[in-house]
């Protein structure tokens, strides 16, 4: 038997209602606290009288949708700590030679750092001082600029 807050979320999330946890995850995880609320409250005032659900299985649900709220907000905080500690080494980029994979090489000038707010993937991207720009990512090598060597005659 689907329960009221199940069969609910896949109603909203487009999908058919079967007796699974598995089906409602993805839909339940984009629920906010005030929709469950709402949810709970129907499946309580929906529920059979003559055989109400078990006070373990409601501790169970409100337990399980805490978890699944507490681990989306820290992805969040995580996702945002990484682009912030990417922007802090961004920084330390400015002055180095980079060399790509191709073998182009140059000293980086400035540093662009771009966020994909559906993937909250970090692009990192610099501008050379040749005017060039280069992705900063896998098989790009970043070491120290020699200091320039003066001539005396």
């Amino acid at each position: 038997m689907v329960s009221a807050v199940t069969a609910a979320q896949q109603a909203a999330a487009g999908t058919p209602a079967a007796g699974t946890a598995g089906a409602s995850a993805s839909s339940a995880a984009s629920l906010n606290y005030n929709s469950f609320l709402k949810l709970f409250m129907a499946e309580l005032q929906n529920q059979d009288p003559t055989s109400p659900m078990d006070t373990t299985q409601q501790m169970s649900q409100l337990a399980s949708f805490s978890q699944v709220e507490q681990q989306v907000k820290m992805n969040t905080n995580l996702s945002t700590l990484i682009s912030q500690s990417m922007i802090g080494q961004a920084g330390n980029l400015i002055g180095k030679t980079v060399t790509d994979a191709d073998g182009n090489s140059g000293v980086v000038q400035s540093i662009n750092v771009a966020q994909d707010s559906s993937t909250s993937a970090v692009t990192l991207t610099a501008t050379l001082t040749s005017g060039t720009k280069m992705t900063i990512g896998g098989g790009v090598t970043i070491a120290a600029t020699p200091p320039a060597t003066t001539q005396s005659n």
